[in-house]
Protein backbone atom coordinates (compact mmCIF):
# COMPACT_ATOMS: atom_id res chain seq x y z
CA UNK A 1 0.00 0.00 0.00
CA UNK A 2 1.23 3.47 -0.86
CA UNK A 3 1.64 5.47 1.95
CA UNK A 4 3.79 8.06 1.41
CA UNK A 5 4.72 9.77 -2.11
CA UNK A 6 7.45 11.92 -3.49
CA UNK A 7 6.65 14.78 -6.06
CA UNK A 8 8.73 16.47 -8.29
CA UNK A 9 7.53 19.32 -10.53
CA UNK A 10 9.56 21.24 -13.34
CA UNK A 11 7.17 21.24 -16.31
CA UNK A 12 7.57 25.19 -17.07
CA UNK A 13 9.33 27.73 -14.58
CA UNK A 14 8.49 26.76 -11.31
CA UNK A 15 10.29 23.67 -9.24
CA UNK A 16 9.19 22.02 -6.84
CA UNK A 17 9.14 18.84 -4.28
CA UNK A 18 6.77 17.77 -2.16
CA UNK A 19 5.82 14.94 0.37
CA UNK A 20 2.41 13.85 0.70
CA UNK A 21 0.33 10.98 3.11
CA UNK A 22 -2.29 9.08 2.28
CA UNK A 23 -2.81 11.49 -1.32
CA UNK A 24 -3.65 14.48 0.52
CA UNK A 25 -2.15 15.45 3.47
CA UNK A 26 0.87 17.33 2.35
CA UNK A 27 4.06 17.45 5.07
CA UNK A 28 6.18 19.36 2.86
CA UNK A 29 5.57 21.72 -0.36
CA UNK A 30 8.65 23.56 -1.70
CA UNK A 31 8.23 25.52 -4.81
CA UNK A 32 11.00 27.96 -6.08
CA UNK A 33 9.92 30.10 -8.44
CA UNK A 34 11.68 31.64 -11.56
CA UNK A 35 9.26 34.55 -12.26
CA UNK A 36 12.16 37.14 -11.02
CA UNK A 37 14.40 36.03 -13.53
CA UNK A 38 12.24 35.65 -16.54
CA UNK A 39 10.38 39.40 -16.22
CA UNK A 40 12.67 41.37 -17.90
CA UNK A 41 11.92 39.38 -20.63
CA UNK A 42 8.25 39.23 -20.71
CA UNK A 43 7.74 35.64 -20.70
CA UNK A 44 9.44 32.08 -19.78
CA UNK A 45 12.76 31.69 -21.28
CA UNK A 46 13.13 28.00 -22.13
CA UNK A 47 16.66 27.63 -21.71
CA UNK A 48 16.84 29.61 -18.53
CA UNK A 49 14.49 27.71 -17.54
CA UNK A 50 16.12 24.06 -18.38
CA UNK A 51 19.40 25.98 -16.11
CA UNK A 52 17.43 26.79 -13.24
CA UNK A 53 15.65 23.68 -12.73
CA UNK A 54 19.36 21.83 -12.68
CA UNK A 55 20.64 24.09 -10.02
CA UNK A 56 17.21 23.75 -7.93
CA UNK A 57 16.91 20.37 -7.61
CA UNK A 58 19.03 18.96 -4.79
CA UNK A 59 18.48 21.57 -2.48
CA UNK A 60 14.71 21.33 -2.69
CA UNK A 61 14.51 17.89 -2.61
CA UNK A 62 16.68 17.98 0.73
CA UNK A 63 14.43 20.84 2.01
CA UNK A 64 10.89 18.88 1.22
CA UNK A 65 12.57 15.82 3.19
CA UNK A 66 13.79 18.40 6.09
CA UNK A 67 10.61 19.97 6.39
CA UNK A 68 8.44 16.78 6.23
CA UNK A 69 10.43 15.21 8.60
CA UNK A 70 10.74 12.06 6.70
CA UNK A 71 13.76 10.08 5.01
CA UNK A 72 14.31 8.66 1.32
CA UNK A 73 14.05 5.13 2.89
CA UNK A 74 10.50 6.21 4.09
CA UNK A 75 9.15 7.36 0.70
CA UNK A 76 6.96 4.30 -1.19
CA UNK A 77 6.36 6.33 -4.44
CA UNK A 78 8.16 8.89 -6.89
CA UNK A 79 5.48 10.80 -8.85
CA UNK A 80 7.08 13.13 -11.30
CA UNK A 81 5.05 15.65 -13.88
CA UNK A 82 6.11 14.05 -17.10
CA UNK A 83 4.09 16.73 -19.60
CA UNK A 84 3.00 18.75 -20.80
CA UNK A 85 5.52 21.25 -20.34
CA UNK A 86 8.74 22.68 -21.98
CA UNK A 87 11.29 19.84 -23.25
CA UNK A 88 13.92 20.88 -21.70
CA UNK A 89 12.75 21.36 -18.38
CA UNK A 90 10.41 18.26 -18.25
CA UNK A 91 13.51 16.22 -19.09
CA UNK A 92 15.25 17.51 -16.35
CA UNK A 93 12.34 16.35 -13.65
CA UNK A 94 12.04 13.48 -15.80
CA UNK A 95 15.71 12.23 -15.50
CA UNK A 96 16.28 13.08 -12.39
CA UNK A 97 13.63 11.15 -11.02
CA UNK A 98 14.20 8.37 -12.96
CA UNK A 99 18.30 8.30 -11.19
CA UNK A 100 16.57 8.42 -8.17
CA UNK A 101 14.45 5.52 -8.40
CA UNK A 102 16.95 3.62 -10.34
CA UNK A 103 19.22 4.08 -7.12
CA UNK A 104 16.64 3.83 -4.66
CA UNK A 105 14.69 1.25 -5.69
CA UNK A 106 11.38 3.16 -5.27
CA UNK A 107 9.08 2.80 -7.94
CA UNK A 108 8.30 5.65 -10.36
CA UNK A 109 5.26 7.07 -11.93
CA UNK A 110 4.42 9.93 -14.75
CA UNK A 111 1.76 12.03 -13.96
CA UNK A 112 -0.17 14.62 -16.52
CA UNK A 113 0.18 17.78 -15.10
CA UNK A 114 -3.08 19.27 -16.20
CA UNK A 115 -4.72 16.00 -14.88
CA UNK A 116 -2.60 17.54 -11.67
CA UNK A 117 -4.04 20.76 -11.63
CA UNK A 118 -7.67 19.53 -11.19
CA UNK A 119 -6.66 17.17 -8.70
CA UNK A 120 -5.39 20.05 -6.74
CA UNK A 121 -8.98 21.20 -6.41
CA UNK A 122 -9.97 17.79 -5.00
CA UNK A 123 -7.23 17.85 -2.35
CA UNK A 124 -8.32 20.91 -1.09
CA UNK A 125 -11.58 19.79 -0.35
CA UNK A 126 -13.15 18.19 3.00
CA UNK A 127 -16.21 17.68 1.31
CA UNK A 128 -17.33 15.25 -0.78
CA UNK A 129 -17.07 15.66 -4.68
CA UNK A 130 -19.93 14.32 -6.40
CA UNK A 131 -19.28 12.90 -10.45
CA UNK A 132 -20.07 13.53 -13.25
CA UNK A 133 -18.01 17.18 -12.56
CA UNK A 134 -16.56 19.56 -15.24
CA UNK A 135 -13.17 20.33 -14.99
CA UNK A 136 -11.53 24.32 -16.21
CA UNK A 137 -8.14 24.14 -16.34
CA UNK A 138 -6.76 27.87 -16.88
CA UNK A 139 -3.36 28.82 -16.23
CA UNK A 140 -0.84 30.47 -18.06
CA UNK A 141 -0.51 27.62 -20.93
CA UNK A 142 -3.70 25.82 -20.94
CA UNK A 143 -7.48 26.55 -21.47
CA UNK A 144 -9.75 23.87 -21.30
CA UNK A 145 -12.83 22.07 -20.30
CA UNK A 146 -12.98 18.51 -19.35
CA UNK A 147 -15.95 16.38 -18.09
CA UNK A 148 -14.41 14.25 -15.33
CA UNK A 149 -16.66 10.71 -15.04
CA UNK A 150 -14.16 10.07 -12.12
CA UNK A 151 -10.08 10.35 -11.31
CA UNK A 152 -8.68 9.65 -14.58
CA UNK A 153 -10.93 9.23 -16.82
CA UNK A 154 -11.77 12.43 -19.04
CA UNK A 155 -13.29 13.43 -22.01
CA UNK A 156 -12.21 16.96 -23.38
CA UNK A 157 -15.46 19.37 -23.83
CA UNK A 158 -13.36 22.27 -25.08
CA UNK A 159 -10.48 24.10 -25.50
CA UNK A 160 -9.03 27.40 -26.73
CA UNK A 161 -7.82 27.36 -30.55
CA UNK A 162 -5.52 30.37 -29.59
CA UNK A 163 -3.62 31.84 -26.53
CA UNK A 164 -4.04 30.32 -22.88
CA UNK A 165 -6.29 32.66 -20.82
CA UNK A 166 -3.38 33.44 -18.12
CA UNK A 167 -0.95 33.94 -21.83
CA UNK A 168 -3.84 36.36 -22.79
CA UNK A 169 -3.49 38.32 -19.38
CA UNK A 170 0.19 38.38 -19.13
CA UNK A 171 0.52 39.76 -22.78
CA UNK A 172 -2.42 42.76 -22.04
CA UNK A 173 0.02 43.44 -19.15
CA UNK A 174 3.08 43.77 -21.04
CA UNK A 175 0.80 46.05 -23.47
CA UNK A 176 0.23 48.65 -20.76
CA UNK A 177 3.61 48.19 -19.01
CA UNK A 178 2.91 45.87 -15.98
CA UNK A 179 5.27 43.73 -14.47
CA UNK A 180 5.21 40.05 -15.56
CA UNK A 181 3.35 37.73 -14.67
CA UNK A 182 0.91 39.58 -15.54
CA UNK A 183 -2.72 38.21 -14.12
CA UNK A 184 -1.95 39.57 -10.50
CA UNK A 185 -0.58 42.76 -12.05
CA UNK A 186 -4.28 43.38 -14.22
CA UNK A 187 -6.34 41.60 -11.45
CA UNK A 188 -4.84 44.57 -8.95
CA UNK A 189 -5.11 47.40 -11.21
CA UNK A 190 -8.91 46.07 -12.87
CA UNK A 191 -9.67 46.21 -8.90
CA UNK A 192 -9.81 50.53 -8.80
CA UNK A 193 -11.09 50.33 -12.83
CA UNK A 194 -14.13 50.73 -14.78
CA UNK A 195 -15.03 47.56 -16.51
CA UNK A 196 -17.79 49.04 -18.83
CA UNK A 197 -15.33 52.26 -19.81
CA UNK A 198 -14.19 50.41 -23.21
CA UNK A 199 -15.88 48.17 -25.41
CA UNK A 200 -13.99 44.48 -25.96
CA UNK A 201 -15.77 41.54 -27.48
CA UNK A 202 -14.86 37.92 -26.47
CA UNK A 203 -13.73 35.83 -29.19
CA UNK A 204 -16.15 33.21 -31.00
CA UNK A 205 -15.13 29.65 -32.76
CA UNK A 206 -17.26 28.93 -35.32
CA UNK A 207 -19.44 26.10 -35.05
CA UNK A 208 -17.58 25.52 -31.47
CA UNK A 209 -19.46 27.26 -29.35
CA UNK A 210 -18.08 26.36 -25.58
CA UNK A 211 -14.34 26.44 -27.23
CA UNK A 212 -12.29 29.71 -26.31
CA UNK A 213 -10.18 32.29 -28.81
CA UNK A 214 -8.12 34.83 -26.68
CA UNK A 215 -6.36 36.49 -29.46
CA UNK A 216 -8.97 39.22 -31.06
CA UNK A 217 -9.83 40.13 -27.31
CA UNK A 218 -6.22 40.81 -27.08
CA UNK A 219 -5.55 42.77 -29.99
CA UNK A 220 -8.66 44.73 -29.58
CA UNK A 221 -6.82 45.75 -26.26
CA UNK A 222 -3.88 46.51 -28.13
CA UNK A 223 -5.49 48.84 -30.67
CA UNK A 224 -6.92 50.73 -27.54
CA UNK A 225 -4.18 51.20 -25.35
CA UNK A 226 -1.59 51.77 -28.46
CA UNK A 227 -4.00 53.00 -31.97
CA UNK A 228 -5.80 51.42 -34.19
CA UNK A 229 -3.64 49.06 -36.25
CA UNK A 230 -0.60 49.88 -33.89
CA UNK A 231 1.94 46.76 -33.04
CA UNK A 232 3.07 45.70 -29.33
CA UNK A 233 6.07 48.34 -30.00
CA UNK A 234 4.38 51.33 -30.95
CA UNK A 235 3.81 53.50 -27.65
CA UNK A 236 0.74 54.38 -25.19
CA UNK A 237 -2.03 56.37 -26.67
CA UNK A 238 -3.81 56.03 -23.44
CA UNK A 239 -3.47 57.90 -20.49
CA UNK A 240 -2.15 56.86 -17.13
CA UNK A 241 -4.97 57.09 -15.59
CA UNK A 242 -6.84 54.77 -18.01
CA UNK A 243 -4.93 51.91 -17.89
CA UNK A 244 -7.31 51.48 -14.90
CA UNK A 245 -10.34 50.87 -17.18
CA UNK A 246 -8.52 49.55 -20.23
CA UNK A 247 -7.25 46.39 -16.95
CA UNK A 248 -11.20 46.00 -15.87
CA UNK A 249 -12.85 45.88 -19.00
CA UNK A 250 -10.29 43.70 -20.25
CA UNK A 251 -10.46 41.50 -17.15
CA UNK A 252 -14.31 41.72 -16.83
CA UNK A 253 -15.09 40.65 -20.77
CA UNK A 254 -12.32 37.59 -20.50
CA UNK A 255 -13.49 36.23 -17.35
CA UNK A 256 -17.41 36.14 -17.97
CA UNK A 257 -16.62 34.13 -21.30
CA UNK A 258 -14.75 31.77 -19.28
CA UNK A 259 -17.53 31.70 -16.66
CA UNK A 260 -20.42 31.68 -19.56
CA UNK A 261 -19.05 28.46 -20.66
CA UNK A 262 -18.18 26.83 -17.59
CA UNK A 263 -21.60 27.12 -16.49
CA UNK A 264 -22.87 26.13 -19.93
CA UNK A 265 -21.33 23.34 -20.09
CA UNK A 266 -21.69 21.52 -16.56
CA UNK A 267 -25.40 22.26 -17.11
CA UNK A 268 -25.29 20.55 -20.95
CA UNK A 269 -23.09 17.26 -19.75
CA UNK A 270 -25.30 17.14 -16.20
CA UNK A 271 -22.02 18.00 -14.16
CA UNK A 272 -22.68 17.39 -10.15
CA UNK A 273 -19.13 19.34 -9.46
CA UNK A 274 -16.98 22.11 -10.64
CA UNK A 275 -13.29 21.82 -10.15
CA UNK A 276 -11.54 24.70 -10.89
CA UNK A 277 -7.30 24.39 -11.13
CA UNK A 278 -4.35 26.29 -12.36
CA UNK A 279 -2.83 29.66 -11.90
CA UNK A 280 -5.83 31.94 -12.63
CA UNK A 281 -7.95 30.64 -10.56
CA UNK A 282 -6.73 32.47 -8.15
CA UNK A 283 -8.12 35.57 -9.35
CA UNK A 284 -11.16 36.67 -6.87
CA UNK A 285 -13.07 38.00 -9.59
CA UNK A 286 -13.27 34.43 -11.24
CA UNK A 287 -14.14 33.02 -7.50
CA UNK A 288 -17.15 35.23 -6.87
CA UNK A 289 -18.68 34.89 -10.65
CA UNK A 290 -18.33 31.93 -11.02
CA UNK A 291 -19.50 30.87 -7.74
CA UNK A 292 -22.58 33.26 -8.03
CA UNK A 293 -23.72 31.86 -11.25
CA UNK A 294 -22.78 27.93 -11.05
CA UNK A 295 -25.62 25.33 -11.29
CA UNK A 296 -23.67 23.17 -8.79
CA UNK A 297 -21.06 22.85 -6.18
CA UNK A 298 -17.34 24.41 -6.93
CA UNK A 299 -14.28 23.22 -5.83
CA UNK A 300 -11.34 25.26 -6.04
CA UNK A 301 -7.53 24.68 -4.69
CA UNK A 302 -5.94 26.17 -1.96
CA UNK A 303 -3.76 28.90 -2.76
CA UNK A 304 -0.60 27.09 -2.39
CA UNK A 305 -1.89 24.66 -4.80
CA UNK A 306 -2.98 26.95 -7.88
CA UNK A 307 0.28 27.77 -8.88
CA UNK A 308 2.95 24.61 -10.80
CA UNK A 309 3.78 22.42 -7.46
CA UNK A 310 4.46 19.15 -6.62
CA UNK A 311 2.08 18.06 -3.72
CA UNK A 312 -0.57 17.77 -6.36
CA UNK A 313 1.98 15.42 -8.72
CA UNK A 314 2.07 13.50 -5.50
CA UNK A 315 -1.47 13.32 -4.60
CA UNK A 316 -2.83 12.25 -8.12
CA UNK A 317 0.73 9.99 -8.43
CA UNK A 318 -0.95 8.47 -5.02
CA UNK A 319 -4.34 7.60 -6.81
CA UNK A 320 -2.71 6.74 -9.70
CA UNK A 321 -0.66 3.85 -8.56
CA UNK A 322 -3.46 2.43 -6.00
CA UNK A 323 -5.70 1.72 -8.97
CA UNK A 324 -2.72 0.49 -11.29
CA UNK A 325 0.70 -0.50 -9.71
CA UNK A 326 3.77 -0.23 -11.63
CA UNK A 327 7.10 0.67 -12.73
CA UNK A 328 7.78 3.19 -15.28
CA UNK A 329 11.33 3.56 -14.20
CA UNK A 330 12.62 2.57 -17.62
CA UNK A 331 10.01 3.28 -19.55
CA UNK A 332 8.84 7.07 -18.52
CA UNK A 333 9.08 9.47 -21.43
CA UNK A 334 8.55 13.28 -21.80
CA UNK A 335 5.57 14.86 -23.43
CA UNK A 336 5.11 18.46 -24.60
CA UNK A 337 1.82 17.26 -25.16
CA UNK A 338 -0.63 15.23 -23.51
CA UNK A 339 -4.51 15.28 -24.97
CA UNK A 340 -7.29 14.30 -22.93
Amino acid sequence: MVVLVLGIESTCDETSFALVKDGSTILSNVISSQSDMHACYGGVVPELASRSHVEALYPLLNQALQEAQVSLDQVDLIAVANGPGLVGALLVGMNFARGLSYTTGIPLVGVNHIEAHLFAAVMSSNKEIVFPALGAVLSGGHTSLVLVRSIGDYQLIAETVDDAIGECFDKVASMIGLPYPGGPAIERLAASGNPSRFSLKAGRVKDKPLYFSFSGLKTNALYIAKGQNSDKHAPLVIQEEDKKDLAASFQHVALNDVIDKIVRAAALHGCQSILVGGGVSNNQALRHGLSERAPCPVFWPSRGLTMDNAAMIAGLGGVSYQKNPRNEVLSIQTHTRIPF
